[in-house]
Formats: C-alpha cells, sequence, structure tokens
C-alpha cells in the first residue's frame, strides 16, 4: 500500500486544501503533565511508580516499553479510565481524577483515542463508523457531513467510505480508527499500539498521518515497543521500565 504523497498544487487547489484541513488544526493543543503518579493494582502490581512527565503543547511524543510496562495503563489514566494511586494526572489544565460524570465526558471529547485492535462496529459502514461519535455527540448531519470528506481523504479512505470493516485490510481498519479519532478536531490525541497488528509499510503510513496531524497543531502521543520506528522517526521519546519513566 503506498504512503501518503504530497501532490504538486496550484493557488487554488492549495486554498482548498488549507479549507480541508483546517478542521483538523487545533485552536489550543493540549498541555500533558504527570506529578509523581503511582498506579498500583489490587494484586500489588506497581503499572507506574512516582512518574513524572510534562508534554507540552503541540508535541508528538513516544512512550516505549516492553509488552507489559505500564505503556497502556498511562494513557488510561490521561483519559480517565484507570485513576492514580497517588500522585495527579493533568490534561487540558484538569485534574482528570476529580474529574466525575459531564465534566469528565466534556474532557473526553477534546481527547482523541486510537487502538491497536481498532473496535471497529462490524455492521457499520466506513462513514457510519467514524461519524458515530459525531451522532453520539449531538452534532447536526449537515455538519457531519462537512467533516466526514476532509477527513477520509486525510487519512486516505474517501473511496472506501461505504465500505464495511471486513472489506478492508488491516492497515485500513487502523485509518478508519484514526478518522474516528480525530474527525471532532480534538487537541490531543493518543494512540496505544498503533502499529502493533501492521506491517512495516503500514505502519509508516500511520505514523505519517500521526506526523500530519501533529503539525496540524494537535499535541500526540503514541506508545509503541517498535524501535525501529521510533528511530525512524526523529521524534522524543519516554521510556517506561519497571514502573519507572524516563524521557530521553
Amino acid at each position: 500500500m503506498p504512503v501518503l504523497t504530497t501532490e504538486v498544487k496550484t493557488e487554488k487547489s492549495v486554498a482548498r486544501h488549507n479549507s480541508e484541513t483546517q478542521q483538523h488544526t487545533s485552536n489550543t493543543a493540549a498541555k500533558v503533565q504527570l506529578q509523581s503518579v503511582t498506579k498500583t493494582y489490587t494484586n500489588g502490581c506497581h503499572a507506574l511508580l512516582n512518574a513524572n512527565l510534562e508534554v507540552k503543547k503541540g508535541e508528538f511524543l513516544f512512550i516505549t516499553g516492553p509488552s507489559g510496562s505500564g505503556k497502556s495503563t498511562l494513557l488510561k489514566l490521561l483519559y480517565g479510565q484507570e485513576l492514580p494511586t497517588q500522585g495527579e494526572v493533568i490534561v487540558d489544565e484538569c485534574n482528570v481524577a476529580a474529574l466525575r460524570g459531564d465534566r469528565l465526558s466534556l474532557l473526553r471529547r477534546r481527547i482523541g483515542i486510537v487502538f491497536q485492535d481498532y473496535k471497529l462496529i462490524t455492521q457499520r459502514t466506513v462513514a457510519e463508523n467514524v461519524t458515530f461519535v459525531l451522532q453520539a455527540q449531538g452534532y447536526t448531519r449537515k455538519e457531519i457531513q462537512r467533516r466526514l470528506e476532509p477527513t477520509l481523504k486525510l487519512v486516505g479512505l474517501l473511496n472506501k467510505a461505504d465500505c464495511f470493516p471486513d472489506q478492508l485490510s488491516g492497515g485500513e481498519q487502523q485509518r478508519v480508527s484514526i478518522a474516528r479519532a480525530i474527525i471532532s478536531t480534538p487537541p490531543l490525541l493518543l494512540a496505544d499500539e498503533p502499529t502493533g497488528n501492521l506491517d512495516p509499510d503500514n505502519s509508516w503510513q500511520v505514523i505519517q498521518i500521526l506526523q500530519k496531524l501533529n503539525s496540524f497543531g494537535a499535541t500526540v502521543i503514541v506508545t509503541t515497543h517498535d524501535e525501529q520506528l521510533v528511530r525512524r522517526c526523529n521524534q522524543p521519546v519516554a521510556q517506561v521500565r519497571n514502573g519507572q519513566l524516563f524521557r530521553k
């Protein structure tokens, strides 16, 4: 599968491109902080131990480490699926653990999440999977349609809008997952092992899309155990090892 390419644009096509991609530019990218965070599970296992981290607005950060090292737990702390045992998790100037109900829901609307296993609805088309969240949030049909085409264009799937997930390759399904995560233009994008089930070509394509979103202004945090991919991207890296978090 070919990677994204940059076409030569006339002034008119540049203007159209800027208009289409503007919706993906975050007006205010999110800042992320972990302050002395420990996460201990009921069996006594430390997923994180006194972890400190700051991710600046508009930054792209890889989080590496072996399976079971705490990478996924770290992301779950950022969107409130898990709560820290000690310390504070600050996202977009909010203490995540202190949020409940509607306040937590509002924060999550500002976070796009890409999962390793895609989590697509098999009975819905690509377009329906991508717009499902907007429908649940009460967006009008007109606004949903306005956002859908440029989002699918960005991930290279405009011609697959009416396909079902089982008609797509693994790389295409992951790009649907990315489209779903970004259609609401979140200032923070979290990707949990987004290339874990993909071959090198598809992995690189997914990372290119995430880097493009970062160039539009979003803060992007990606967990991965693919050290070769990390080296190829030349982006900042933090490593989780034995519950400890190290910023390289």
